[in-house]
């Protein structure tokens, strides 16, 4: 096998630039292959970043600024993008966890439900949403405990993975610890997920009908903090953020764990949270003591620019986009596929 491209890579806090400007929860982006940028925002909707740096306000509704402190507590019965993706026509798939439901919107801010219940129930905390190359929506549910800080313990393993296809939306994978991100290999052979509260990297063997099997941990058993975002590279490395304790990492094919940026450096807020997490007292006092100057919650890495080498780093609090060049290409999502037909 070739030498790894992330071998002795690391990134200075530094050292990065960042794009955009008065960003609330920029949590999920997207990279469009002609530079384009989109960001959920906590407003309600998303803002397009465009080539030229030039940003647009899409909402869903009436545009409602927050507060970081108000998005963190207001996470009931209000629009709140979370994960996203793009439809093959273009349209933005959202996760919603503010109102617990899979929508649909339009460029034009125009949005719809797709799917509020699974078997006649309520999801519960809606989070990420992905596209296959089969058009399948594969979704995560972090949790169906209404109480978010009640949800985060050691001891509350509800997450549940759902499949919506040709037969419908059905579970395929339950008992997750904080469902979060999910990605699919690039054969789509496996389907890797985080579990934020177990503080792991799950990952399923992909049936032929979506069934997931074969379920094992990926990489370390813990990684002794909690885990956001994931993205996986050309060569197959999975990168990700440690959330809270604002880290971003690599699992190698091999399942070695490398730090590729620290912005946290073990600090005191950083140890008492998880000390309280561990010993399930947990509060929003402790996780809105942490977070970094740079991107404070770090969500998620997006690879994207016109050769998908640059790095976009998602928050739950920063109001910019920070990014840096990595030296491997990231792996094309499923809708780069897509624009190219479409410019042919």
């Amino acid at each position: 096998m070739p030498s790894n491209p992330i071998d002795g890579f690391e990134v200075d806090p530094a050292s990065l630039a960042s794009i955009g400007r008065d960003l609330q929860r920029p949590e999920c982006i997207l990279a469009e292959a002609d530079g384009t940028i989109w960001s959920a925002d906590a407003r309600g909707g998303v803002v397009r970043i465009a080539t030229d740096g030039s940003q647009t306000l899409i909402a869903q509704g009436d545009a409602v600024p927050a507060s970081a402190t108000e998005q963190f507590t207001r996470i009931v019965n209000d629009t709140l993008p979370n994960g996203m993706a793009f439809a093959r026509n273009g349209d933005i798939l959202i996760a919603n966890f503010g109102t617990d439901r899979l929508e649909v919107m339009k460029r034009t801010g125009e949005s719809s439900v797709l799917y509020d219940a699974i078997n006649g129930r309520p999801f519960g905390r809606v989070n990420f949403v992905l596209r296959d190359s089969r058009d399948r929506l594969w979704l995560t549910v972090s949790t169906r405990v209404p109480d978010l800080i009640m949800s985060m313990t050691p001891s509350v393993r509800d997450g549940y993975i759902a499949l919506a296809d040709e037969k419908g939306i059905r579970i395929v994978a339950d008992g997750l610890h904080f469902t979060n991100e999910i990605r699919l290999d690039a054969k789509e052979e496996w389907l890797y997920a985080v579990e934020t509260c177990g503080m792991r990297v799950t990952r399923f063997r992909v049936a032929d009908d979506g069934a997931l099997n074969s379920r094992e941990t990926y990489g370390p058993d813990n990684h002794g903090r909690m885990i956001d975002g994931i993205a996986f590279d050309s060569f197959g490395n999975l990168w990700g953020t440690h959330i809270f304790t604002d880290r971003i990492f690599a699992i190698t094919p091999d399942g070695d764990l490398r730090i590729i940026l620290d912005d946290d450096r073990d600090s005191e807020a950083g140890r008492q949270l998880l000390q309280a997490y561990a010993e399930e007292r947990l509060t929003p006092e402790l996780m809105l003591a942490c977070g970094s100057a740079l991107a404070p919650w770090m969500a998620s890495v997006t690879f994207g620019g016109p050769d998908l080498s640059t790095v976009y780093i998602g928050s739950l609090r920063g109001t910019t986009i920070p990014f840096f060049r990595s030296p491997v290409a990231g792996a094309p999502p499923v809708h780069w596929a897509d624009q190219r037909l479409e410019r042919r």
